[in-house]
């Protein structure tokens, strides 16, 4: 039994750390996952590297491949609208949830997490401001209530984050998000729907144009590695007449 906790424990730990990599920016699209190599690279078996990995695959990070590897997933221009589809349906129904039944210590999470937004962004801290910003969209499903909501919510959570979270201004998304969260407390549906609809829309759009930035540069380095290796084919063939 203490085996297979330490197992589950490996598990959690892994898929964590994997997940954050490619949230991060660190594993990029294309890259490959293989289980002996992660495994020697965190020092675990390659039980908890498996799971991890299967994990990610239903989470739409990670395209299982043959023979126990697996690679972080490309996503085009129609995955963004797909998501960005529900998106709109999903997270306008959700804000209005909470608006309705939000209580004083949901407001308080609420407004911690902009604070902290506001702060980072001001500093010019990206990545935090990114983080809490994705925060704030995600204490909606817990404001709302809605055990189901928050079930839809979670599956879809590494995509959201990965497509949706970079901000071109910082300070001009923690404001939004503040627009937000006064409709919020006051409980103004009318206004918050259209300011929720308008935010979401903006982000849409922020996606499509990174999402461009990154093909582009993902195609760069493609081409990149296979000049390379052209021309160490080159140098390394014989000379007419050897």
């Amino acid at each position: 039994m203490g085996n297979v906790g330490n197992v589950e424990l490996e598990s959690a730990r892994v898929l964590r750390l994997l997940r954050d990599s490619i949230l991060a920016g660190v594993r990029r699209p294309g890259d490959r996952l293989i289980e002996r190599e992660i495994a020697d690279e965190l020092a675990v078996s390659r039980l908890p590297v498996r799971e991890a990995i299967k994990s990610l695959v239903n989470e739409g990070l990670l395209l299982a491949r043959p023979r126990s590897w697996a690679v972080v997933r490309q996503f085009t221009a129609q995955d963004v609208d797909d998501i960005a589809e529900v998106r709109d349906a999903i997270e306008v129904v959700v804000f209005e949830m909470a608006a309705r039944r939000h209580t004083a210590d949901g407001l308080a999470k609420v407004k911690a997490v902009l604070d902290r937004e506001f702060a980072a962004a001001k500093a010019g801290n990206a990545p935090a401001a990114h983080v809490a910003g994705a925060e704030f969209h995600l204490l909606m499903a817990e404001l709302a209530q809605n055990a189901t909501v928050d079930e839809i919510l979670g599956m879809m959570r590494s995509r959201l984050i990965l497509l949706f979270k970079e901000h071109e201004d910082l300070l001009s998304m923690a404001e939004d998000h503040a627009r937000i969260y006064e409709s919020l407390a006051l409980r103004d549906l009318p206004t918050l729907r259209l300011r929720v609809q308008r935010h979401l829309r903006a982000g849409t759009e922020t996606a499509r144009r990174r999402l461009a930035q990154l093909t582009a540069a993902t195609a760069e380095r493609r081409e990149a590695s296979t000049a390379t290796a052209d021309e160490e084919i080159l140098e390394g063939a014989p000379a007419a007449g050897e």
